[in-house]
């Protein structure tokens, strides 16, 4: 999780953390379609529920412990960004448990989906957008070439130091364009 404060002009970095969605003693819930990949539908769907809604309670706790501490220093989480994969969407069960590579696809939206759900319940604007389009966005959304935005990620990793890699990058890139307001 990436909190930016500041101004669109003159974004600051006031937080970095990693958002639960998985208690560690649980390998299941970990990859959950690979867990159910065998099972029948109507057994695979339940579980997937079950994991789903773990998730979501996990990210959930994971946010508000997040907002509140902020929230003692002065600064009001009111949107979250969550980066959307190029994979295809909709996807029926049957199909998805039937490819390796949309088991894969259907377990990155299954926690981007817990991250949208918790939020969500926490009455937080929730923008979703796809990895690809995130550049263009950023640079229609602010009004500065990529290199400026791009400089101004780098420089924001600098200030806090390592892990700042592509995640981090994508997720203050994403952050920055929720300080304009449009999404």
């Amino acid at each position: 999780m990436i909190v930016l404060g500041g101004t669109a002009a003159a974004p600051n970095l006031l937080d970095r953390s990693r958002v639960s969605l998985i208690e560690d003693h649980d390998a299941e819930a970990k990859q959950p379609y690979h867990t159910v990949e065998f099972l029948c539908v109507e057994e695979a769907t339940g579980r997937l529920d079950g994991y789903l809604g773990a998730a979501t309670h996990m990210a959930q706790a994971s946010i508000h412990a997040q907002s509140e501490k902020l929230r003692k220093l002065g600064i009001a989480v009111k949107s979250v960004g969550i980066l959307e994969s190029s994979g295809r969407k909709h996807v029926a069960l049957p199909s998805i448990l039937a490819s390796h590579a949309l088991i894969h696809a259907a377990e990155g939206d299954h926690f981007r989906n817990a991250l949208s759900a918790a939020a969500e319940h926490l009455r937080l604007e929730v923008c979703r957008l796809p990895a690809r389009a995130l550049e263009e966005h950023a640079m229609q959304c602010l009004r500065l070439p990529r290199k400026r935005l791009l400089d101004t990620v780098n420089g924001l990793g600098r200030e806090v130091g390592p892990p700042w890699g592509a995640d981090q990058k994508k997720a203050a890139l994403l952050a920055w364009t929720l300080l304009e307001g449009k999404h």
